[in-house]
């Protein structure tokens, strides 16, 4: 007699595989003490240790239809990606131990399409090339605090690089290289009329046209702290409970804003800039604490790291800051 495995069985399942699979690639890196790929499995563990948990958490029936797992987008991306992820962790494994000696940076993820071009012109320059891995601030710090062999981290908030260099993580205490802005940003075909003041968001919450809007998760994500402030400040933060999809960072938030499935949401302005068939409006910065990013050698920095610290605070690389839509401070 057969049985058919439950929505919740097929999950579980997969997950363990995946879980099981990236556990002996783990004992490869360590021992042929490639770090950098050890780094990159312990992240993807960790994002599956995120996905059981919200397995657990998701009732039976939201499980078995695709509408209605936007509430889980977690559990959503896992559906849709776990076979690919199998398939593309054995691909990768030669590729990412042929580049394992490059330095490791944990960039907050609004520095996605900047730091990635300011990579490309150092490298260019250079003839040395670096290792960026994007996220969530907050989750890069926990990360370093115990132990990930990141070498620069660029954080989208100052307070976690400050927190690193009270515990002797760090160098120094860093400098602050941009400030961040948020937009309110929705897709052309969204109903939300985007504005500064969210009066068109406000309209659309009491017509019932807002069934998700998506914002970084305020948790540990820099933006979506900003972005609940902001909310708050406009008097919407209570109307939005209920529909909030929540990214694991900016650049996971600003795929769901503006991939349709969503009406619109509270991004990174740096991000905006490049997503195309969109609408967006500045939010006023006064709303909302400042995003001060600061960026700082870890201890085990080593001299292309450090090169390329340096070169993050050249005219040039500002420049590129400056272009996708990051202000430049005065400090040096």
């Amino acid at each position: 007699m057969h049985h058919r495995l439950t929505a919740r069985q097929f999950v579980t399942s997969g997950l363990q595989q995946c879980k099981q699979m990236l556990t002996r690639s783990a004992r490869i890196a360590l021992t042929n003490t490639h770090k950098s790929l050890l780094v990159i499995i312990s992240l993807r563990l960790a994002a599956l240790q995120d996905l059981q948990t919200e397995c657990t958490k998701t009732p039976e029936s939201l499980m078995k239809h695709d509408s209605a797992l936007l509430q889980r987008p977690a559990l959503a991306w896992f559906r849709r990606t776990a076979g690919q992820l199998l398939m593309s962790l054995v691909a990768s494994l030669p590729l990412t131990m042929a580049y394992a000696d490059q330095p490791l940076v944990a960039a907050a993820a609004d520095l996605q399409f900047a730091l990635t071009e300011i990579a490309v012109q150092f490298q260019a320059t250079s003839g040395n090339s670096v290792r960026l891995v994007f996220g969530s601030s907050g989750n890069f710090y926990r990360q370093i605090h115990a132990g990930a062999p990141f070498e620069l981290f660029l954080s989208a908030d100052e307070s976690f690089v400050s927190q690193l260099a009270a515990a002797e993580k760090t160098r120094d205490d860093g400098i602050l290289y941009a400030l961040g802005r948020l937009v309110l940003i929705a897709p052309k075909n969204s109903p939300l009329a985007v504005d500064s003041e969210m009066r068109g968001l406000r309209q659309a919450l009491s017509q019932g046209q807002i069934g998700k809007f998506a914002i970084a998760n305020p948790d540990h994500a820099p933006y979506g702290q900003r972005a609940a402030e902001a909310l708050q400040h406009a008097g919407l933060w209570n109307s939005l409970q209920g529909k909030l999809v929540l990214g694991e960072n900016v650049a996971q938030a600003a795929q769901f804003a503006t991939s349709g499935n969503a009406q619109g949401g509270i991004i990174a302005y740096s991000l905006a800039l490049s997503a195309g068939q969109t609408r967006f409006a500045l939010i006023p910065q006064h709303w909302h604490k400042p995003l001060r990013q600061r960026m700082v050698l870890l201890n085990n920095a080593g001299e292309v790291s450090t090169a390329f610290y340096a070169y993050l605070q050249q005219s040039g690389a500002r420049q590129i800051l400056r272009k996708h839509g990051f202000a430049l401070p005065q400090e040096h």
